[in-house]
């Protein structure tokens, strides 16, 4: 009878223990046996117009170590430093034994990540204990150098650092997933059958198809590049805008850098030079003068005025490099030969508070938001700080900071009929469910009627067209090209820099455009405009081509009178 009561005791103890207290008998001991596994989440892809990738994440490895397992850190240190590519005193600084925040010992720490899988293996065969291994991603940049100052890198983290990798972090990455599970002592990669596992899943991250053209980027960093080289220590931008959406299909920097492998790159050649090149734009911006001017009613298409060779405001001479020795000169004449004299007149009469404001509507003064990392806003010469010089230089686009991509534009408004249209870059998202989201639409407003945008893109024809016009080395063989030179400064914190800005913006085909276009070019000794009239004419040249526009058929451009009688 004792022994039944006795047996009767376990058997009732055994019961309660595993309906009632198993949970807390089961948790003593657990959390000193549970391993943490991270799973990092894949980063979203890079794309152009066609789908092609620009920036995309690929299957690697990640090695890690639980210092607590960890026998001898100098001997595992020599062994992974050869197979890492990482410094053995790092590797043992990664490996000491550190607590964490709730007192425990760490028990996993990253080695290195986006290990490529073969040496991976090799870790793996080593055997090492505290030693462990498991999959990862990488990021792959296959173009290199293609549009790698639009896009940028990430760190070894997967973390966006420069470009739009930095710009759409938040889009790109995903969230890190982890497993928690209960391992046998002295075995880090032991998971114990049926002991504590749980699983977090990683959430991925969407992708970026952007507006660009791989093929259309190469071909226009190309002939960037190649005319850059006549500009040692120089900067070179060019932009190509499609017209009337305002989608960028090319943007490119010089000088440039290997996105794949950016470490040993000079911080200033990761610079977008379209976003972030300050300049005093000179001549292009009399296309925005003479646009005011048309819209007001100060001027019109057949207006003609005595142009004397110089005009002087406040303290400054301003002269022409065409001396028209005070004949009548047509406005197309005067854009040809770009006269300092008949835009400055011309703005006396359109004043500098409207000035201001046609600037401000074509784009200036602030950043376009077009969705690069950091880009500057330029900045207009309010009119209170105007002094009597600025009624010269303003109008000539002196007095006035502009990046490349402001002035293109400005410029694909006159293409555009006078509708300013957001340049941008993104086209849409792509979630990890596939679905595409397209991009915000672009901010649009009205600047000029599209009368006044027609007649001043015709009249804009005479400077690739007019005899030793500024640009005729800008025109393109078959297309009729309304465009203006220009010649600036580089500015560098509001100062000056030696040599000058070149430049060349236009459009083709004139009675039609589909595509603006824009070189910048920064030479410290000069010799600018030798380049970037030349790099336009090719640029736009493969541009109509790639998309097979045909030439122009409305005839040949109007035959301009620079000094009517």
């Amino acid at each position: 009878m004792l022994a039944l009561t006795l047996f009767a005791t376990i058997g009732i103890r055994l019961i309660f223990l595993q309906t009632v207290d198993a949970p807390a008998y089961a948790g003593g001991g657990i959390s000193d046996r549970l391993r943490t596994v991270e799973l990092p989440a894949p980063r979203g892809a890079i794309y152009d117009s066609t789908g092609a990738p620009l920036a995309r994440s690929v299957e690697a490895r990640y090695v890690y170590a639980d210092p607590t397992e960890v026998k001898d850190p100098a001997d595992v240190a020599k062994a992974l430093s050869p197979l890492l590519g990482i410094a053995v005193s790092k590797l043992m600084e990664l490996m000491k034994p550190r607590k964490l925040e709730d007192g425990k010992e760490s028990r996993f720490v990253y080695l290195a990540r986006g290990v490529e899988i073969s040496a991976a293996k090799r870790v793996q065969a080593l055997d090492l204990s505290g030693i462990g291994v498991h999959r990862d991603e990488r990021r792959e940049v296959p173009g290199g150098d293609l549009a790698a100052n639009l896009i940028g890198f990430t760190s070894q983290d997967m973390v966006g650092l420069e470009g739009l990798e930095a710009r759409y972090d938040d889009v790109l990455a995903g969230q890190d997933g982890k497993r928690v599970y209960e391992a046998g002592l002295g075995d880090l990669g032991a998971p114990i059958p049926g002991g504590y596992s749980r699983t977090t899943l990683a959430k991925p991250g969407s992708s970026l198809a952007l507006t660009l053209n791989r093929d259309l980027q190469f071909r226009t960093q190309q002939i960037l590049s190649a005319g850059m080289a006549q500009a040692p220590g120089g900067t070179g931008a060019a932009v190509i805008i499609e017209i009337p959406s305002g989608a960028v299909l090319a943007q490119a920097s010089n000088p440039t850098y290997n996105a794949a492998k950016p470490t040993p790159s000079d911080p200033v050649a990761r610079e977008d030079a379209a976003t972030s090149f300050v300049v005093d734009p000179g001549s292009v911006h009399k296309a925005i003068t003479y646009g005011a001017a048309l819209q007001e009613g100060v001027i019109a298409p057949d207006t003609t005025l005595p142009i004397a060779n110089s005009i002087k405001k406040g303290d400054t001479w301003f002269s022409d490099t065409h001396p028209a020795n005070g004949k009548r000169m047509s406005i197309p004449g005067m854009l040809a030969y770009s006269s300092n004299v008949g835009t400055i007149t011309i703005a006396d009469q359109l004043g500098k508070d409207r000035l201001i404001d046609y600037q401000k509507r074509f784009g200036l003064g602030k950043p376009t938001g077009e969705g690069v990392y950091g880009e500057a806003s330029g900045r207009l010469l309010p009119a209170d700080e105007w002094s009597g010089s600025s009624y010269g230089s303003v109008p000539i686009g002196h007095s006035v900071d502009a990046t490349p991509l402001q002035m293109a534009a400005a410029y694909a408004a006159i293409a555009n009929n006078g509708t300013y249209v957001q340049p941008h870059l993104v086209k849409e998202v792509i979630g990890p469910d596939g679905k595409h989201t397209p991009a915000p639409a672009p901010v649009t407003r009205s600047v000029l009627s599209p009368q006044n945008a027609a007649a001043l893109r015709t009249m804009l024809e005479a400077v690739t067209t007019v005899d030793r016009a500024t640009g005729v080395t800008a025109a393109v063989p078959g297309y009729r090209v309304a465009g203006k030179t220009g010649t600036g400064w580089r500015l560098v914190n509001g100062k000056k820099q030696p040599g000058e800005v070149s430049s060349f913006i236009g459009m083709a085909p004139a009675e039609n455009p589909r595509y603006v276009i824009a070189v910048f070019v920064y030479a410290p000794d000069g010799g600018g405009a030798a380049i970037a009239g030349p790099a336009f004419r090719d640029m736009m040249q493969f541009t109509l081509r790639h998309y097979r526009v045909p030439p122009s058929t409305g005839g040949s451009a109007p035959k301009f009178v620079v000094y009517p009688r």
